[in-house]
Formats: C-alpha cells, structure tokens, sequence
C-alpha cells in the first residue's frame, strides 16, 4: 500500500485493532440471522508526509449509505458550537444576502440552517440520503451526492463558486483526500475562505483516544500534513485555532495560495508545537499500540470485576467511537447488557459486532444500573448533566478513555 496523499510506501503500523463492523452499521433482530461484514481496522503512518491512514479495504458507499444513523442535531452541545461558528464567521468575513456558503458533509441541517435563518444563501453537499432529508426539510438546498474534484468543477461551472466553504469533521472521512481537496479549490472563488474542523491527531496520540479510529475515519491528521495537502493543491493554510470539540481539533482557515491574507503566527505556532511533541518522529507512532492495549484491558478487568461483585454496568452513547473500543476488547452482553442513547434513528437496533442491545435513556430510570459507562466521552459533561438522575440510586459515571475513571 501507498500513502493516499504522496504516494510514499507504507512501511510502518501506527495501531491494529484487528477486524470489525464498520461502526455506524447497526442492526435490526432479523439482522442476526445474516452473515455480518468485517473489515480489517488497521493504520498505518506515513514516514515522508506524516499521514496516518487506514489500510485500503472497501469503497465510502458501504459506509455511507442512505440509512446512515449519525445526525448532528443530537448533541445539544453541537448545535451550540455550530450556531457559534456561524456568529462569528459572518461578522468576520462580513457575510450577507449577495455571499455563498457551502457545506461539505451537511448532515441534518444542524450548521446551515442557522445560515437560511440569517438570509444568507448555502448549499449543502450530503450524500446520506437519510440526513439529506431532515436538512431539506428545514429549507436548505442539498445535493445528494459526494464531494470531490469533478463536482467542484461542475459548482464552479454553473455559477455556484463559494465565498465560503465548511467542513466538520469531514475531511478525515474522505477516501481520496487529494481529490477532495481540488475540489475545494475550485469550488472556491478568488478571495473565498476554507474553514474545516477535524480531530487533532496530537491529541489522539496524547490522550490515546484509540476508539476515535474506525472505518470511516480514513485519515487522522495533524496540521503539518494537512498544509502540506493544500499547499499540493494550490491552496494555503492561513490561520488555526484550537478547538475542545471531540477531545480536541483543529480549526483551519484556508485560502488560494495567491490569496493577499498574511498567514497568522498562530499556525507556525502548532507546527512548532507538533514538531515538538514528536509527531515527525516515528518514535511516537510505534510506541501507540501498547497504550491502546492497556485502556482495552483495564476496561475488561472493571466489567468482569463489576460483574463478580453482583454489580450492573450499563453504557450511554451508541456512538462510533464505543463500538470501536467495545469491539477491540471483545465485550458483549453478558458484561455490558444495553446501551442507551438519544437518537431515534438508533434505539431498538444492536450494535455492530458485539449486538448490545441500543435503547432509549429511560431505560436507565427503568433498569438503575450501578454504573454507566459514557462512550462519547468528549460529550461526558453534557450526558452527566442530562443523566444526573442515577445519583438518586447510587449510580456513578465511568469513562474508560483516556484511562478509566469512575466519576463519583
């Protein structure tokens, strides 16, 4: 295999975490009767760009279909981040009625309908026919279809040029991130503005955030690489900011590289601050597995120990990240019997691979388990806030990322 961005080969493994399920693909009862696809969940560093990939396995059309089952608008913490967003780059680029935003990967709506509030003309990019239809729903144009060079060639062709264009926690779900990044660039008009958010991989290393790594996730990126992926494209970074969101991302600013912005010191900034920490040694990389391993493991002890005491362990949050961790230590139902979470879309179906059950969170009033493991813990605040009522029997939090802690 070679680097999906240079071309390099691919010598040496960041993280395997084995084979499984791609992490959004829930299933029903009648499901279990059928044979179930697993995928090698392997990656790799580039040592000449720094790119950390996934092995090459299967096509994004089997990971995003029209069922999909992720809607942004769940997390009320989200909502709030992307009507912040929105605030602050209209002020800052002086938005208005004659501006046009596009979104990449627009979801539900739950960014670019504070836009259509604010009479500010978008387009949503959503290939998820199951999201697309709730975004359309509040009056935001969608095209049902995946980004990439030729489609931003066609936008640009038609009069569709943008003054702006987003992308949260898009641009690591991309098979082919360079064709995907020329597509921004033609989308972009002279003078536009790229702003794209993603995890940081400085922090999936430093907090072993292992269980943000699945299949749709096909590049984890740091700043150094992604500026070398624009500048390839004619492209250019001009300004970062450091954002809390999913344990820690990025937020770029980019620009056409003949663009007047002076690059802001906060991007030497990070760079610095990765070369520092290591992320262009490989040293960092080879060393990731065995602390992966050690979260994995000390989750297992804590639910075979909860279960010999006669204890009950319970999970929030049928998100992606939980299915990865669940499915690397191998735990079923006779250790964690259900999962609670908000969304529809999701209750009353089982999780991919170890098929624990997903229901609603009253059943957490209904069942009083002793503990509730928070799989997403980069929501952990918001879930104990709207779960606070376990305290009224005893129940206690758990995370189990970036070390397991019992929260009392």
């Amino acid at each position: 295999m070679k680097c999906r961005h240079c071309n390099h080969p691919l010598e040496y493994v960041f993280l395997d975490l084995g084979y499984a399920p791609p992490s959004n693909a829930y299933l029903n009862q009648e499901d279990l009767n059928k044979p179930e696809t697993y995928f090698p969940l392997k990656l790799y560093v580039c040592d000449y760009c720094w790119l950390v990939q996934t092995i090459d396995y299967t096509q994004a059309s089997e990971l995003f279909n029209h069922d999909y089952a992720y809607f942004s608008s769940v997390s009320q913490s989200w909502l709030e981040h992307a009507a912040c967003y929105v605030a602050r780059i209209t002020a800052r680029l002086e938005l208005g009625p004659h501006s046009h935003v596009i979104e990449l990967a627009s979801n539900d709506g739950y960014l670019l309908k504070n836009f259509v509030a604010a009479g500010i003309p978008c387009l949503g990019i959503e290939p998820t026919a199951s999201t697309a239809a709730v975004a359309e729903g509040l009056g935001i144009p969608v095209l049902r279809e995946f980004f990439g060079a030729a489609l931003g060639a066609r936008l640009m062709a038609e009069g569709k040029s943008a003054d702006l264009i987003i992308g949260n926690n898009v641009y690591a779900h991309v098979p082919d991130i360079n064709d995907f990044t020329l597509g921004i660039k033609a989308a972009l008009k002279p003078g536009g503005t790229i702003t794209l958010e993603f995890p940081h991989l400085m922090r999936l290393i430093e907090q072993t955030q292992f269980d943000t790594v699945y299949h749709e996730h096909f590049s984890y990126l740091s700043l150094y690489t992604v500026d070398r992926i624009f500048r390839a494209a004619g492209l250019r970074v001009w300004d970062v900011e450091k954002l809390p969101t999913h344990g820690g991302s990025l937020r770029i600013f980019g620009c056409h590289q003949d663009d007047i912005r002076v690059t802001t010191a906060s991007v030497n900034a990070v760079l610095d601050d990765e070369r520092e920490r290591g992320l262009r040694d490989l040293g960092i990389y080879r060393a990731f597995q065995q602390r992966a391993d050690r979260v994995k493991n000390d989750l297992l002890v804590f639910l075979i120990e909860q279960r010999r005491a006669g204890k009950t362990v319970a999970a929030y949050g049928a998100a992606a990240k939980g299915c990865t961790l669940l499915n690397y230590a191998g735990v079923k139902p006779d250790l964690l019997p259900f999962v609670c979470d908000a969304a529809p879309s999701k209750q009353h179906k089982l999780l991919p691979g170890t098929h624990i059950p997903i229901l609603p969170p009253s059943a957490l009033d209904e069942r009083r388990p002793d503990f509730v493991l928070i799989l997403p813990w980069n929501i952990a605040v918001e879930v104990m806030s709207q779960q606070a009522g376990i305290k009224k029997w005893g129940g206690k939090f758990v995370v189990a990322v970036p070390q397991l802690s019992i929260i009392e």
